[in-house]
């Protein structure tokens, strides 16, 4: 709702804000957020309804820069940076140092999408993220494992390591698909037998990722990419169940969308209700100065922009070695995006109290603060800056594509109705009326909203010309100044209204306040009606 009366600001820093402001209003207000609890709740059903959803076309197109984003700038970060906040903080062990570069790798896959909703990023750029962000998760949390346990025990061996992220990577995408085809088998053979209870289908739908997750973290393997894989499992499942059966599974669909909902707005508001307790450990320490900290956060940051940059530049390079000219809006665009979220700060709040020989960890509440300071700080860059970057070119090849996918959509939806009044028979004439009633209706839906997007474009160009007008009245002296400022000020305020800016009874509201303002003070400000 807030965000529907402020839409320029994005829900996820809207749900954050939320959060913190619990723990403002509620002092004695406590939320311990257990980290491996958390992922189990939240990241666990999240990355496997986006597996679930995102193209597998696009996924396997894009297979080699996904696979260089996910994975090979992890650990690219992982030394780069690792070594740079060694460098900066030399208070900080170099382990340490690599824990917590390693911990902020990894992009949220939430973040993205929550973003994306608002900002209007090109198709491919989209698929880009939301493939780095369910693949990333994994490599950025086990590489953060390994460095801390150098740190706790002062041992590491990098053979042993890159062995074991072989195995933990590589066998829970195994486990997560070969789970997830047992599942569905076994979903497959319950509709066999003429077992069609919804509520019973729903109810496992609900309990696959958790299964997916639980089992594969037993088995000493990520968790993440087994609810990853099991998500994309399940939607070829799905594609081949359409082709059997028309719509099936359609209340476990429209119940996985409420739940993706709702857990999307939980980890935001969740890592609200955290900020507060994080940041007040270093502020209120007298071992810490607050602005050294605070440059420290941005340092890294805008550290982590740059590896990102130049990492992607390079590889446009070598992908297209005969190409003088890199799209630099394109490359600052995917820098930009790499937005830290929630993972990072669960995966933070992991790091141990102690170290094998008793004595406090090292650095610890600077680490956390750190990365907490670096999720806002993508948050807000991405907010603010990508919008702007996404505008022009990219709008007006949206709004094309938009266009042909709408004719696509009628013009399909006409050859079903042709082909359902192929097939219809005697037996089947009133099924048949049914359906080709829906299409209609649904044809009449899309034209309706095409027909009110044309209105408001002629009506934002027709206040244009009435404000041209305006100003050449009062160069020429035919209206006053006050007239003339009344009567912009009239023509913004309709503007906001019909491009759905601001709700009408706001500008109402707005304009009575102004008024009893104005006649309190004597200012007499007029109320001009809508």
């Amino acid at each position: 709702m807030i965000n529907h009366l402020f839409p320029s600001i994005p829900v996820p820093l809207i749900q954050i804000a939320l959060g913190s402001a619990i723990t403002l209003v509620s002092p004695h207000f406590n939320f311990y957020l257990e980290p491996e609890l958390f992922f189990v709740l939240f990241i666990a059903p999240l990355l496997y309804n986006d597996g679930k959803h995102t193209p597998r076309g696009e996924l396997w197109r894009l297979r080699t820069p996904i696979f260089l984003l996910a994975v090979g700038l992890v650990f690219a970060t992982v030394f780069v940076v690792g070594y740079c906040i060694h460098w900066m903080i030399p208070s900080m062990p170099l382990p340490v140092a690599f824990g917590l570069a390693a911990i902020l790798s990894p992009t949220d896959a939430v973040a993205v999408g929550a973003l994306a909703g608002r900002i209007r990023l090109p198709k491919s750029l989209l698929h880009l993220l939301e493939g780095e962000g369910l693949m990333n998760d994994a490599s950025g949390l086990v590489a953060f494992k390994f460095a801390i346990a150098a740190a706790v025990t002062g041992i590491f061996s990098l053979a042993n390591a890159t062995m074991s992220f072989l195995v933990i990577f590589i066998g829970g995408l195994l486990a997560g698909a070969v789970t997830a085809v047992v599942i569905t088998g076994i979903r497959s053979l319950l509709r066999r037998s003429g077992l069609e209870n919804e509520t019973l289908h729903t109810l496992i739908h609900i309990l696959t990722p958790f299964t997916l997750f639980l089992i594969a973290e037993e088995l000493g393997l990520s968790g993440i990419l087994a609810a990853v894989a099991g998500g994309v499992v399940h939607a070829i499942e799905r594609d081949h169940s359409h082709k059997i059966k028309s719509r099936p599974d359609e209340s476990a669909d429209h119940t996985w969308s409420i739940i993706a909902y709702l857990l999307n707005g939980l980890v935001f508001i969740v890592l609200g209700v955290q900020l507060p307790d994080v940041f007040s450990v270093v502020f209120e320490s007298a071992d810490f100065n607050n602005f050294v900290v605070i440059g420290y956060a941005v340092a890294i940051y805008i550290l982590l922009i740059l590896l990102r940059f130049v990492w992607v530049f390079a590889y446009s390079r070598m992908k297209n070695p005969n190409q003088t000219k890199v799209s630099l809006k394109l490359l600052t665009m995917t820098s930009l995006s790499g937005v830290r979220g929630a993972v990072t700060l669960a995966g933070a709040m992991t790091i141990p109290l102690t170290i094998a020989s008793g004595d406090p960890f090292p650095e610890r509440s600077l680490t956390i603060f750190l990365a907490a300071c670096v999720i806002v700080l993508s948050l807000l860059s991405a907010s603010i800056f990508l919008p702007l970057l996404a505008r022009n070119k990219t709008e007006d090849g949206e709004e094309d594509m938009a266009k042909q996918e709408h004719e696509g959509q009628l013009r399909m939806m006409r050859s079903a109705i042709l082909a359902v009044r192929h097939a219809t028979t005697e037996e089947n004439e009133g099924e048949a009326a049914l359906v080709i009633t829906q299409y209609h209706r649904w044809i009449r839906h899309a034209q309706f909203d095409k027909r009110k997007c044309r209105k408001t474009g002629l009506r934002i160009k027709a206040i244009e010309i009435e404000r041209d007008v305006i100003r050449q009245l009062l160069d020429s002296g035919v209206i006053s100044e006050r007239h003339a400022s009344l009567s912009l000020w009239n023509l913004s305020e309709i503007e906001q209204i019909e491009s759905g800016r601001v709700q009408p009874w706001l500008i109402v509201l707005r304009r009575l306040i102004k008024s009893i303002v104005g006649y309190i003070s004597g200012k007499k400000i007029p109320y001009i009606g809508i």
